[in-house]
């Protein structure tokens, strides 16, 4: 057992995920376990004429992939989110992580600067975005298109809950400590649902109660787990290697079951 405290299901709307992070020194993922991949930069045509950044990253198979797009928190397309897409390939997917700040010339080198972008996204331009990436993803040789599922962390991870919301043909969704969704539209979901939360996180834990009776009433499929003694952005930080690694090997294992290998 990992001591992990469990829960049966999951508002609070979609937030800025900064204060926790304020002053914390950043570690990538643990070195890869299995083969390399191939990663590259790619651009794609979004609504209203836009064209968005993506970093793109293909898993060592000969057979056809699921994807998964992973969202960024507010330091935007950064060090952290390319190293955890080529370690979603390296663990069997097709991923992309679109720069959800393309629109407003691609993520700048200062996360403050970051900060204030994201906090001006229109929420609507962003799922709007994200199913631009969902297109893009569908349209690679590489990807099972029936098979696409998607993650996101803080800010991302509450933009990854509410996609679910409009997306009918997303299959699975990965909420690592971010904030739900208008409780009246949880009921649009149709993705199952995993979620990643930190018990020293009251800001976003708060919330979990209330959530779990919507997800509950809706009859959504959405289970998720508080990892204890870690804080919010624990899988960037990994302030407790192992449980790091055991909330990854959670998100690994629900993308199998949902999106196939």
């Amino acid at each position: 057992m990992d001591g992990r405290r469990r829960y049966g299901a999951v508002g609070g709307g979609i937030g800025l995920c900064v204060a926790a992070w304020a002053a914390v020194s950043y570690r990538p993922l643990p070195p890869p376990t299995a083969p390399d991949v191939h990663a590259e930069y790619v651009k794609f045509p979004s609504a209203g004429g836009a064209t968005i950044t993506g970093y793109l990253a293909y898993p060592e198979r000969k057979d056809r992939a699921p994807g998964v797009v992973v969202i960024h928190e507010i330091f935007g397309l950064s060090d952290w989110i390319r190293q955890t897409t080529e370690q979603l390939a390296r663990d069997g997917f097709v991923a992309l992580a679109p720069d959800l700040l393309s629109r407003r010339g691609g993520t700048p080198p200062s996360s403050d600067d970051a900060h204030k972008l994201i906090a001006g996204l229109d929420p609507d331009t962003v799922t709007l975005d994200l199913n631009a990436t969902v297109a893009y993803l569908k349209t690679l040789k590489a990807v099972r298109g029936d098979r696409i599922g998607a993650i996101g962390f803080c800010w991302g991870g509450g933009q990854s809950f509410r996609y679910a919301t409009n997306s009918p043909t997303l299959r699975a969704f990965a909420v690592c400590y971010g904030p739900a969704p208008s409780f009246a539209d949880v009921a649009r979901i149709r993705a199952k649902g995993l979620g990643v939360y930190a018990e020293n996180d009251a800001r976003i834990d708060g919330a979990l109660p209330d959530v779990a009776a919507a997800v509950k009433q809706a009859g959504i499929d959405y289970r998720y787990a508080v990892y204890p003694g870690v804080g919010h952005g624990f899988l960037r930080t990994r302030e407790r290697a192992e449980v790091a690694d055991s909330a990854w090997g959670e998100v690994v294992r629900f993308f199998r079951e949902n999106l196939g290998r």
